[in-house]
């Protein structure tokens, strides 16, 4: 795996820009992702078995879009029975933290004497988890896709997965699937899978929100799509950030990170430390590892302080502390998708057991952007009942007017007659 050194030197927007710049950037991608979603648009179904031909099935002729019902059931019957009391514990654990808190979407009522105003959150209807490929199967992305949208009572959730050279679906995705209550499961995958599941095809209904982590094609597939349906936002490639302490153990660590990069190309770790002997420790132990397409930074600081510093100018998508100093400063941390403090806490429980959620806001966005929960499925709705319009007309009247719309301040006003009996 490449290997770079770096040293901080007290500017740390110049050290992220550094670290950001070994991976590409969704820039790169913009052009054919464009193209791809306009021949989906345009072409259907045709086009997206084109590109499952040509992308994942290395030219044979792809399985139907949908996996049939009784498919679900056969691979959840056939699942080794350890793997599924594993993700079955996932399901439990992701939806109790998903519920946390979902009490507050209630509905709320502001009364004010002349009128009533009530917000009330409403799912969307219809939501789809896009789960990765290629690589590897990801179970567990299903598990984290589809258990928020439930907790937040979506009608319909679909997920979809690009299929393997055998034309099928891994069946463990499949089983997850089945497990977690998807309505149903698309093989397909790439941009060519946002596109259908945005403009819909002659398979697959388009949906209101897209979900799910991918490489650098699907994430900036679903910021093209995002004015036209709902987004969780840019979720991969994968980034992780390990501040250690020089009382931590390099071992663990240096697993952790390693980790983090076998999900591959364009995937970003990153090793900070104010000790050199703890980085050297590191990259002893990911110099020689095998070459998975994703790139490690190992970054001196000066100090615990501008460790945090540097962090949370970089917002990484996971963040782990580790070291009696650096823990002692998890209150600083503001940038993190997920933050893990403690050498017990590696990274990897959040990926599949801990509750926590691994569709997590990369490339920095953790600045503005939060993990998946409930919310993204989500949308507020306000109703307004008056039952004296009279001082609401005349406070506003005059505001509608001083902004030259005469007669929005002409429709209030109009209620006041009509409420007097004039």
């Amino acid at each position: 795996m490449r290997c770079e050194r770096i040293s901080d030197g007290g500017d740390a927007g110049r050290t992220v820009r550094t670290i950001r710049s070994l991976v590409p950037s969704a820039e790169s991608v913009t052009t054919a992702v464009a193209e791809i979603l306009e021949e989906v648009r345009s072409g259907g179904d045709e086009a997206v078995l084109e590109y499952t031909r040509t992308l994942d099935t290395a030219g044979a002729g792809p399985y139907p879009l949908r996996v049939a019902e009784l498919d679900l059931a056969s691979a959840t019957d056939e699942l080794d029975p350890a793997v599924r009391v594993g993700l079955e514990q996932a399901i439990d654990n992701v939806r109790a933290v998903a519920t946390v808190g979902i009490d507050r979407y209630r509905p709320r009522t502001g009364g004010f004497g002349t009128h009533t105003v009530e917000r009330r959150w409403i799912p969307v209807r219809r939501a789809a988890v896009y789960v990765p490929g290629g690589r590897a199967p990801y179970p567990s992305t299903v598990i984290m896709g589809v258990i928020p949208a439930e907790v937040a009572r979506v009608e319909e959730i679909v997920v979809c997965s690009p299929p393997g050279a055998d034309g099928e679906i891994h069946p463990a995705v499949i089983a997850a699937s089945h497990l977690a209550g998807a309505s149903a499961l698309y093989r397909m995958g790439g941009a060519q899978a946002i596109a259908a599941l945005a403009y819909g095809t002659e398979t697959i209904s388009p949906v209101d929100v897209i979900v799910g982590p991918g490489n650098l094609y699907v994430q900036e597939a679903k910021r093209q799509v995002s004015g036209r349906v709902g987004i969780d936002g840019f979720a991969g490639p994968s980034d992780l950030m390990v501040i250690a302490g020089e009382d931590a153990d390099p071992g663990p660590l240096a697993l952790d990170l390693l980790a983090q990069a076998e999900h591959g190309p364009g995937t970003l770790v990153v090793g900070v430390s104010p000790s050199r002997e703890m980085l050297d420790a590191l990259a002893a132990r990911l110099d020689p590892a095998a070459d998975t397409g994703a790139v490690a930074s190992l970054v001196q600081v000066a100090d615990a302080d501008a460790a945090i510093e540097l962090a949370e100018t970089f917002a990484p998508e996971h963040l782990q502390l580790v070291g009696r100093q650096v823990e002692g400063l998890s209150q600083r941390v503001m940038r993190a998708g997920c933050l893990f403090v403690g050498a017990a806490a590696g990274t990897a429980f959040g990926d599949y057991v801990a509750g926590s959620n691994h569709i997590l806001p990369t490339a920095g966005a953790a600045r503005f952007a939060s993990g998946l929960t409930p919310d993204h499925f989500l949308r507020s709705m306000t109703e307004v009942r008056i039952t004296d319009p009279a001082p609401l007309a005349r406070a506003a009247a005059p505001v509608a007017r001083a902004e030259g719309f005469e007669l929005h301040a002409r429709s209030m006003e109009a209620r006041i007659r009509d409420n007097q009996g004039t």
